[in-house]
C-alpha cells in the first residue's frame, strides 16, 4: 500500500462525517437549518471555528439566488477554502532546512506525554541516514529511563551515535554535552529528544527554556528548528499545546501524528489557520515510512475524499458532458 492510500485509510473517520453531511447538503434547498447540519459536521472533524466561519461565508455566497446546492458547488467551496488555509504553511522539508542552515543543525523536538517524540526522532534521524546524514542523537528526556533506552535501541539500528546520561540526569546538562559533542565530531544535524511535558505546568516550561538556552550558548542561533509534535487523535487540545509551546519555546514546526487512528484529522486545518506554522511532516502509521513531509494538496484530498461527492454529482456531470457532445456536434 503506497503511502497516499495509507493517508487517505488514517483519515477515513474524519471523512466519512465531512463526506456524509455533504451528500445529504447536494441537491437540497440551502436553507439555515441544513447549513446549520453542515457546520456542524465541520466542527466535529475540527476545523475549527474560524475555517468553518470561512467556509459557510463562501458557501452562502455562492448558493445566492439559487434554490438548491448544486452537485459539486459545496465540495468546491470547502476544498478551495481548505487549500487557502494550507497551502500558506506547507513548508520547506527538514532535508531543504538542513541543506541551507548552518553546521550543526540543531532540531529540538517538544510536545506533551505520549505524543510519539521519541520515535519522531528516531524516524527523522533514519531518514537523514537514507539522505547520506550523520545525526547525532541527545537524549534529554532524562526523565524517563524507558525513553534513553528507546532512543539507544534506534540508534543502534539506524548506525548514529547518542550522546546519553544517566536516569534522572539534568537535561540541560545532557543538551550541553551534546552540543559539545556535536562541535567536536563535526556533525551536520543534532536531533534533540526532551521530556514529555503538560504545556500548562510551568515548571516544566521553564526546564525547557532552560534547555534551549544552554543550546543557544553553545551554538548561537541554535536550535534552528523547534519541532513540536502533537497527536491529532485529542482534538481541540492540540491546539491549545500548539499556542502554549509556541509562546514559550517559539515554535517553527510542526509534526503532526496518529493521523491514522482519528476523526479529528481537520485539526492540523484549525492550527494552520490560527498559528499560520509550517506543518513539516504527518505521521499515519508505525513504519518509518508512514512519516512523510506535509503536502496540503495531497492532505485535502484525502480529508474530502474524491471530488464526486455523490451519485447524483456523477449522473449530473454525465449530462453536462452529453450537452457539451451535441454542442460541438
Amino acid at each position: 500500500m503506497g503511502w497516499l492510500q495509507r493517508l487517505s485509510d488514517g483519515l477515513t473517520k474524519t471523512r466519512d462525517i465531512v463526506r456524509g453531511s455533504l451528500d445529504r447538503l447536494l441537491g437540497r434547498a440551502a436553507d439555515p437549518a441544513l447549513l446549520e447540519e453542515f457546520e456542524a459536521a465541520l466542527i466535529a472533524s475540527d476545523l475549527g471555528a474560524r475555517v468553518v466561519d470561512r467556509v459557510l461565508e463562501h458557501l452562502k455566497t455562492q448558493l445566492q439566488g439559487t434554490d438548491a446546492s448544486q452537485p459539486g458547488q459545496v465540495y468546491t467551496v470547502l476544498r478551495a477554502t481548505l487549500l487557502d488555509v494550507l497551502t500558506p504553511v506547507q513548508g520547506l522539508s527538514l532535508e531543504s532546512l538542513i541543506e541551507k542552515g548552518p553546521k550543526p543543525f540543531v532540531i529540538l523536538a517538544v510536545g506533551v506525554n505520549g505524543v510519539g517524540k521519541t520515535t519522531t526522532i528516531a524516524k527523522i534521524a533514519q531518514r537523514l541516514v537514507q539522505a547520506g546524514k550523520a545525526p547525532l542523537l541527545v537524549a534529554a528526556d532524562t526523565f524517563r529511563a524507558a525513553a534513553i533506552d528507546q532512543l539507544q535501541v534506534w540508534a543502534d539500528r539506524i548506525g548514529v551515535e547518542v550522546i546519553r546520561h544517566r536516569h534522572g540526569a539534568d537535561p540541560a546538562a545532557v543538551a550541553f554535552d551534546g552540543m559539545a559533542a556535536a562541535k567536536a565530531r563535526q556533525v551536520n544535524v543534532v536531533l534533540v529528544d526532551t521530556a514529555g511535558r503538560l504545556h500548562t505546568k510551568s515548571n516544566l516550561m521553564d526546564e525547557l527554556r532552560k534547555i534551549t538556552r544552554v543550546i543557544a550558548g553553545e551554538c548561537p542561533g541554535a536550535p534552528h528548528e523547534v519541532l513540536l509534535v502533537l497527536d491529532a487523535t485529542v482534538g481541540q487540545n492540540a491546539l491549545s499545546q500548539a499556542r502554549q509551546f509556541h509562546q514559550d519555546v517559539g515554535v517553527t514546526g510542526l509534526v503532526l501524528t496518529k493521523l491514522d487512528g482519528t476523526a479529528r484529522g481537520g485539526i492540523v486545518v484549525a492550527i494552520a489557520e490560527e498559528l499560520k506554522l509550517p506543518v513539516r511532516l504527518i505521521g499515519v502509521g508505525e513504519s518509518v515510512e508512514d512519516l512523510q513531509d506535509f503536502q496540503s494538496d495531497a492532505f485535502v484530498d484525502a480529508l474530502l475524499g474524491p471530488s464526486t461527492p455523490s451519485s447524483a454529482w456523477q449522473d449530473t456531470k454525465k449530462s453536462a458532458n452529453s450537452v457539451l457532445d451535441t454542442r460541438e456536434a
